[in-house]
This record gives C-alpha cells, sequence and structure tokens, in this order.
C-alpha cells in the first residue's frame, strides 16, 4: 500500500511518542529520535512542529498522569459551570457541531436493509481511515490499524450487514474535509447516523457533549446518562463506537489519570489527545490576548 506523506508523518509521530515512553528514564535527545525514525534532526524537528506546533517532548507533557488528572478536573469544574450557568454545553472555537439521529428498532433488526452507503478511503491527521455516508448521515468512521484496507471495509459491511455499499471517494472527501479541518466556523454540522441499543445511544449521544480538549472519566459519562452503577455497560458501548473521532469516546480516559485502550489504538488515542490538547491552548490563547 502506497501511504500518503501526511499518513507517514503520523505513523512516525506514533513510533515517536512511543520510543520517548518507553525510554523515558534516558531522556532521548533529538538526534537520537531522529535517527530512530530514519531521518535528520532537522527534518524530524520540522515534522514535528508542523504536525502539532511544537517540540516532541512539550507534545508529550500532555500525556503525563498528573496533567491528565488535573485536566479531568479541569473539564469537570467546566461542565459544572456550564450547567451552573443553565448552559447546555460551552462554546469553543473550532467545535464541529454533530447531531445524532439513530436507526429506528424496526432499521436496527433488519441490519441496514434498503441503506445506501458511498465509502471511501482517505488520509487523515490521525492516519488512514474509512469512512461511510447515507443521505442521513456519516455512519461509519474508523482508523486503519492493520495497514490493510479490506478487512476495515469488512467491518463496515458487517455493521451495516444488508446495506448496498458503493465507493464513492469524490463524495465521501467533502466529508473528511469537513471533519478534519482546522477552520471549522462555529455553526458547522455535521449529522452522523448510528445502529445501536437504546444504552448504546445515550452513551454516545452524552460524549458529543464534550469539545476539543476535554477529558472526562467513565464515571462521568454514566452519571451523565442517569446510571450511574453501570460502568461495565458504559466501557462497553465506548468500545462499540463505530464513528471514530466523531463521536469522541479518546476523550473518556481512567479516573486515575490513565489513558486505557481504544478501538484503534493506544498509539492512537495518545497522538489524538496531545493534539486536541495543544490545539485547545492555542485557541484559549488566541481568545484571551
Amino acid at each position: 500500500m502506497n501511504f500518503s506523506q501526511q499518513e507517514i508523518n503520523y505513523y512516525r509521530i506514533e513510533k515517536a511518542i512511543k520510543y520517548l515512553e518507553e525510554h523515558f528514564l534516558e531522556q532521548p535527545n533529538l538526534d537520537e529520535l531522529a535517527e530512530k525514525l530514519g531521518l535528520s534532526s532537522f527534518h524530524f524537528q520540522r515534522m514535528f512542529t508542523e504536525y502539532s506546533g511544537i517540540s516532541p517532548k512539550r507534545f508529550l507533557q500532555y500525556l503525563t498522569s498528573d496533567y491528565l488528572k488535573g485536566k479531568l478536573s479541569e473539564t469537570q469544574n467546566l461542565i459544572h459551570a456550564a450547567e451552573e450557568a443553565g448552559l447546555s454545553s460551552q462554546s469553543r472555537v473550532y467545535d464541529l457541531f454533530v447531531t445524532l439521529e439513530a436507526v429506528t428498532p424496526q432499521e436496527y433488526k433488519t441490519k441496514g436493509d434498503g441503506l445506501e452507503i458511498s465509502y471511501g478511503f482517505h488520509s487523515t491527521p490521525f492516519g488512514r481511515c474509512l469512512i461511510g455516508i447515507t443521505t442521513r448521515g456519516v455512519c461509519w468512521l474508523s482508523f486503519i490499524n492493520d495497514e490493510e484496507d479490506l478487512p476495515e471495509l469488512s467491518k463496515l459491511h458487517s455493521h451495516w450487514e444488508k446495506s448496498v455499499i458503493i465507493k464513492d471517494e469524490k463524495a465521501t472527501a467533502v466529508y473528511i474535509e469537513k471533519i478534519f479541518s482546522n477552520s471549522k466556523a462555529d455553526d458547522s454540522k455535521l449529522n452522523v447516523l448510528v445502529k445501536g441499543t437504546n444504552f448504546q445511544v445515550k452513551v454516545w449521544d452524552a460524549l458529543l457533549n464534550l469539545h476539543p480538549g476535554d477529558l472526562v472519566t467513565y464515571q462521568h459519562i454514566a452519571n451523565q446518562i442517569g446510571n450511574p452503577k453501570a460502568l461495565q455497560a458504559v466501557g462497553s458501548a465506548v468500545g462499540a463506537n463505530s464513528l471514530a473521532y466523531l463521536i469522541p469516546c479518546h476523550r473518556v480516559i481512567r479516573k486515575e489519570g490513565k489513558l486505557g485502550e481504544y478501538r484503534w489504538g493506544s498509539g492512537r488515542k495518545k497522538v489524538i489527545i496531545a493534539y486536541e490538547q495543544t490545539n485547545a491552548e492555542t485557541v484559549f490563547n488566541n481568545e484571551i490576548n
């Protein structure tokens, strides 16, 4: 498979973060990191800065347990303040407003019978992805873990078993641009179509209240849906999400400040979270200056 330059850069960054974490006590320098990736120090530094706007080691600081625990507390305080003020959510620059529609009970039973899905494979800031769209919204978005397209396409087929699936990358490219653009307007709207149990849909809907830069616990989501004891069921619903990034299950972490697993790879979850923390800090600084 031929990867785009954007995909190559993402996988290099994921590899660099993994190496930094595994050799934290040794404090590897820029030259060592670059050598591990087969790049010169100059090209590695430029690649990383173009991707995130900050240095590799500063990027990694957003993934420490102390930082993550502090962020959990900060997010909880922001949400509480918004609720006290009678606001449904905090308004943030660059948020993508996502509305959720669930299939009807009859459509759930018929496994997508009569639904037409256009799909395409695309490059994103977080690696290669597969997206599926319908006239009712985006119905699938997943990242490619094993560097092969067909296994991921098979998962889309299995999820919408009786639907008609057609490749149309020209149509899906429009959605990819809207989802991953860094210049989203406040009124950007995108509809998603999901297939799940009533409980799963409640969890996914609660996830849509989270903004880039927010981090919450599984307990928080359980409380939000009015079922505080259903932690295991919440975890299962988060893991069953078939709309990566759009329904931001990556923003749910463990209460002790550990990131936990991710359907599309723990390394990818780390990159997405650090990337969002960087952007959220940049937006905040721009707003107060």
